[in-house]
């Protein structure tokens, strides 16, 4: 059966985008899945943001990809949610798409589906873990199965040993050590979904 795989991100200076991009690439090379790569709505003011050319040129470089919406989410047996940290939980950009499907949770529609996140933070101990946790915690909310990445691969402990979810420090690399983890991570999302069909 085929696995949906909706990767949900919001990014604002790229780092998060990126991240988002090569878990996309690592499900193109799996069968059976399906993929659909989305952003959440900017609710930032437009006058902040062009004021910000870093910010600016990161909105104008993906304003091609599309929207989350609930239809997403509910099409989407599986979830890879991908957001920067803000003072230790998740931006609240992505924080106001979740709240938008209080519809979809009421009737059952992200129910028992396979959930993953990955997080990022200007340094490296900026609240990634309770990004992650507090964010899990919405998960169960909705009766999802949260699949961490836990210390499955090598590429957990060579990456910086998390194991609720990768993150990102802004501004490093996206070495193959990090790469592989992203991989890993979002490979065993997709076995683990595939489990649940």
């Amino acid at each position: 059966m085929t696995v949906n795989l909706a990767i949900v991100y919001y990014s604002t200076y790229g780092t998060n985008f990126n991240t988002a991009v090569i878990a996309a690439e690592a499900t193109r090379k799996m069968d059976d899945v399906e993929l659909r790569l989305l952003k959440v709505k900017e609710t930032a003011p437009l006058d902040i943001i062009v004021n910000q050319p870093a910010w600016k040129a990161q909105s104008d470089r993906t304003s091609d990809i599309p929207n989350a919406t609930i239809e997403d989410m509910e099409w989407a047996n599986a979830y890879l949610i991908i957001a920067p940290t803000r003072y230790g939980v998740q931006a609240s950009q992505m924080r106001s798409f979740i709240d938008t499907l209080g519809p979809l949770w009421a009737k059952g529609g992200l129910a028992n589906k396979a959930v993953s996140a990955m997080t990022s933070a200007k340094n490296t101990h900026g609240g990634q873990e309770s990004t992650l946790l507090s964010f899990y915690t919405t998960a169960m909310h909705w009766g999802a199965i949260v699949v961490s990445p836990g210390y499955t691969d090598p590429s957990i402990y060579a990456s910086g040993g998390n194991p609720y979810g990768y993150s990102h420090t802004q501004g490093a690399d996206f070495d193959e050590v990090a790469r592989a983890a992203i991989q890993h991570q979002t490979t065993r999302l997709v076995s683990v979904a595939r489990k649940l069909l």
